[in-house]
């Protein structure tokens, strides 16, 4: 299965950040197939506090033969088509489409995954990875996507941390899930 979290802060040329979100998601069926299940909206607060207008967010769960590769070049554009640039790390954005997860993979290696998933939270501010790693390497650290994701794959267990998405979401400070609201 494949794990997709989608975001927006920004209007995009399909509206504000809501519109936004529902014109990603028919997106994404047309590039995946009418197979996506999408979880409910939720608005989130800007990570980190104070980079922008709070996200509405949402998540997204479909079956593709695609290599991981080819999802996040078709992800990245779709972002583009949404008017999305590459700016400032974690700052405004029109649309975010995180490949979140594709199966069990863990992507380049187990070590390389862990590395960026330990990184101090300064250094993820900092730098991007050059290659895809798979799960999301801060996936485990975020309400704003284990919220949505619990709607539709509460079940799936991460591969390195051998947590569901309903065991990180419990693991997360209850201020923090709390913070994330549907809409």
């Amino acid at each position: 299965m494949t794990l997709v979290a989608i975001g927006s802060n920004a209007s995009s040329p399909h509206g504000d950040a809501r519109a936004t979100v529902e014109a990603a998601v028919a997106a994404l069926r047309a590039a995946f197939g009418d197979g996506v299940a999408v979880s409910r909206f939720f608005a989130t607060p800007a990570f980190p506090a104070g980079s922008g207008p709070d996200f509405v967010n949402a998540a997204a769960a479909f079956r593709s033969a695609d290599a991981p590769g080819n999802i996040l070049a078709r992800l990245h554009e779709i972002e583009a088509d949404f008017g999305r640039s590459r700016g400032a790390r974690w700052g405004q954005r029109s649309l975010d489409l995180d490949l979140i997860a594709v199966g069990d993979l863990v992507l380049p290696d187990a070590a390389t995954q862990t590395h960026w998933r330990d990184l101090p939270l300064s250094e993820q501010q900092r730098i991007a990875p050059e290659d895809l790693i798979l799960p999301h390497p801060r996936l485990q650290d975020r309400a704003f996507v284990l919220v949505p994701l619990a709607d539709v794959a509460e079940h799936w267990r991460h591969p390195g941390l051998g947590l569901t998405v309903t065991q990180m979401r419990a693991a997360r400070p209850a201020d923090e899930v709390a913070a994330v609201v549907p809409l």
